[in-house]
């Protein structure tokens, strides 16, 4: 039956918690997907993370049946994405396989930042968009401020906007309804030779690699010969299917349709998210435009707690990327913490839900070092190096300039918050570009550089304004920066764990801090520990553990104790000294996780 006119794609877009994953479920709930059984909180999401803390990680899509009331069949394919600023990519690579979108706003909560990055994703490549106000069964639901809230500060029409509730239900059939009259049809032309987009790929134990795939024109079946536009190989489709949210084998993809295939492939980097998939036999002559690969913009250290679990990491990391291809890792060692990895992440969320499933899954003790961005260091002799860990910092003589990744932030707020949200911008060296007001609403834009926002930022504004403020961002380009490199030494010997690339301006603060922090953090030995901050060659800060002091004179009595005593104590002297110089200085776990702290308490 399916033919184009009764298919409509859509993605559901929604800022965290507005009920992107509870609306699929009464969607899935409607069309009879699953049984009253087999049907449970969040279907969509598969990791224990997921459900846990109630968020969406990755996109999932699933083919609804669905007979409307005027009496015609319907296949609806919806995606499901994650409403989080680190998985934004997840957003925008599900938004090119649909032609539109349903807006979920929170009619408790109104507008948040989020919501505003994913519509203007969404309004970039032309998506018709549904508002649909949801959570009308609590008793703070406001509609109509709601509805002006999308007009003043979206600017999208509300007057096919569809109240609903995803607890109770209601309004659920409405959105169903909406979509088939408001939504447009695919285009495409299942004769022609096939040219299909490739959404997402991830790894399964038994079947390899299973590619997402929305087909644009032409179809795909069993046993075809395919082709991969960027790598130019061949491959043989052995399975083709859909979700139902079950996967459910088919005989063949058309024009129009989303859908999975296998093809055998067992390394998950042959399959590039945003590629082009043609028939071998007929190939055609242009890729579709795609989208852009995602870049990871934070990077920390992991190290194992006990060595002998290194090689437990290794094989950990290398299975959390067959399923991640949005994260990276490179092996790196230190003298302080032992060997371990650099990875990259998309954002602070990300790196948080990686350590939690390398600790859960694979059972490791993880040491973190502290996140950093990549700045692009420009070298007199012309050349330009991404430098992602402080401590390979070329020598200060041979550097030109260091340029740091700069943000556009977007934060919307109650007004009455207004004053601590400009005052904790201006700490962190943003730059305010606009201001705008919704009703008792304000929507800020700042540019700020990306270093000061990694650690804490997200945290301090929801403190600061009572969990009432939203926060999204978008990367927008390095900027020129004056920034330093700020070394700890301890015992004269540099922690290049602790190593930390900060701005001029709050370098002697931060060293003093952290000089402070490690001077209680690290327990004393037998002999004085100099804990220093330096900058270069130069000490900016210093702390003294004091060495512990045996009592060496008691067994003196009687007549020249005197002479006696000091020869002892000169002994004492050049023991601590030889100790000093030789001793080497245990820094406890605790002293990284406390420096870790510092930068959050800032």
């Amino acid at each position: 039956m399916s033919t184009l006119d009764n298919i409509r794609n859509f993605a559901i877009i929604a800022h965290i918690d507005h009920g992107k994953s509870t609306i699929a479920d009464r969607i899935i709930q409607l069309c009879g997907g699953l049984t009253e059984r087999e049907m449970k909180e969040q279907v969509l999401d598969s990791m224990d993370i997921e459900r846990e803390r109630g968020i969406t990680i990755k996109a999932q899509t699933v083919k609804l049946k669905y007979k409307s009331k005027d009496g015609q069949d319907y296949i609806l394919n919806i995606i499901d994405t994650p409403g989080h600023v680190d998985f934004s990519y997840e957003v925008s690579r599900s938004l090119y396989a649909c032609e539109g979108s349903i807006l979920i706003v929170d009619s408790t909560q109104g507008v948040e930042a989020q919501t505003l990055a994913n519509v203007y994703q969404a309004l970039d490549i032309n998506h018709e968009i549904i508002p649909i106000l949801n959570k009308i069964d609590l008793p703070a639901s406001d509609l109509d401020r709601t509805r002006k809230q999308i007009e003043d500060v979206i600017g999208i029409e509300t007057s096919n906007s569809v109240p609903c509730s995803g607890k109770s239900g209601e309004g659920i059939g409405d959105i169903l309804e909406k979509i088939i009259s408001v939504l447009p049809s695919p285009k495409g032309n299942k004769d022609k030779n096939l040219k299909c987009l490739l959404v997402d790929s991830w790894y399964d134990s038994y079947l390899g690699v299973i590619i997402l795939v929305r087909i644009i024109d032409g179809k795909i079946k069993k046993n075809m010969k395919i082709k991969m536009m960027s790598s130019n190989k061949d491959y043989t489709v052995e399975r083709v299917g859909v979700f139902t949210p079950k996967p459910t084998d088919i005989d063949e993809l058309n024009s129009g349709e989303i859908g999975f295939i296998i093809t055998g492939i067992k390394n998950l980097s042959e399959t590039k998210v945003g590629d082009t998939i043609c028939d071998s036999l007929n190939p055609i002559k242009e890729a579709l435009p795609g989208f852009k690969p995602s870049k990871p913009v934070v990077f920390c250290g992991l190290f194992p707690v006990d060595s002998s679990e290194y090689q437990k990491l290794k094989d950990g990391l290398a299975k959390l990327k067959l399923n991640d291809a949005s994260f990276s890792y490179d092996p790196e060692s230190s003298s302080a913490l032992g060997l371990g990895f650099r990875c990259g992440f998309l954002g602070l969320l990300h790196l948080e839900i990686i350590t939690e499933r390398l600790e859960r899954e694979f059972d490791i003790n993880l040491l973190t070092t502290t996140p950093g961005v990549v700045y692009k260091v420009h070298l007199n002799n012309g050349k330009i190096v991404d430098l992602q860990n402080p401590s390979s910092l070329p020598d200060p003589t041979l550097i030109k300039k260091i340029e740091e990744p700069w943000i556009k932030a977007t934060i919307i707020s109650p007004d009455q918050y207004l004053g601590s949200i400009m005052k904790l911008c201006q700490g962190k060296r943003g730059i305010q570009k606009n201001l705008n007001y919704s009703g008792n609403r304000a929507v800020i834009n700042y540019e700020i550089p990306l270093n000061e926002v990694v650690f804490d930022f997200n945290d301090r504004l929801k403190s600061m304004t009572s969990g009432y403020a939203s926060f999204d961002y978008e990367i927008i380009g390095h900027r020129e920066g004056d920034l330093v490199k700020l070394g700890i030494l301890v015992n004269s010997e540099p922690v290049d764990a602790l190593a930390m690339m900060v701005h001029k301006d709050f370098a002697q603060t931060i060293g003093r801090e952290v000089c402070e922090k490690l001077k209680d953090l690290i327990p004393r030995h037998n002999f004085m520990i100099p804990v220093q901050a330096a900058i270069g060659g130069k000490i900016i800060a210093r702390e003294t553990i004091k060495g512990f002091k045996k009592d060496v004179l008691t067994k003196i009595h009687g007549g020249g104790a005197l002479d006696r005593k000091r020869k002892l104590l000169e002994k004492q002297k050049k023991g601590k000294a030889k100790s000093k110089q030789f001793g080497k200085v245990e820094i406890p776990q605790e002293a990284f996780i406390g420096v870790l702290k510092i930068n959050k308490e800032r």
